[in-house]
């Protein structure tokens, strides 16, 4: 991915923006972030949950449907408070950018 170094950071706040209204799976999360222009593959999603997972912000569960077995993330407390200031940080980026 071109520029991954400086988009990784809107990845994952799009990671936590969906974890917090809703459970996530990582093919699922794959495909919302490709609607909106990434392209990202497992190799790069999984290591990144896992990391949001280590740091506190995304417990997982596993969930066996049948044959199917997949880990849902769902944002946390401390999840959804970086989630909050990551927001007012971006609108204030935002502001600033679009005065320019």
């Amino acid at each position: 991915m071109k520029f991954d170094d400086l988009l990784t950071g809107f990845i994952r706040l799009h990671i936590l923006h969906h974890a917090a209204e809703h459970e996530i799976y990582g093919q699922w999360m794959i495909d919302e972030l490709a609607r909106h222009g990434y392209c990202l593959s497992p190799g790069t999603l999984y290591p990144m949950l896992h990391a949001m997972e280590n740091k506190g912000y995304l417990p997982s569960r596993v969930q066996r449907e049948g044959r199917v077995t997949r880990k849902l993330y769902k944002a946390t407390k401390l999840g959804r408070r970086g989630l909050d200031l990551a927001k007012l940080k971006v609108r204030e980026l935002t502001g600033e950018a679009i005065k320019r």
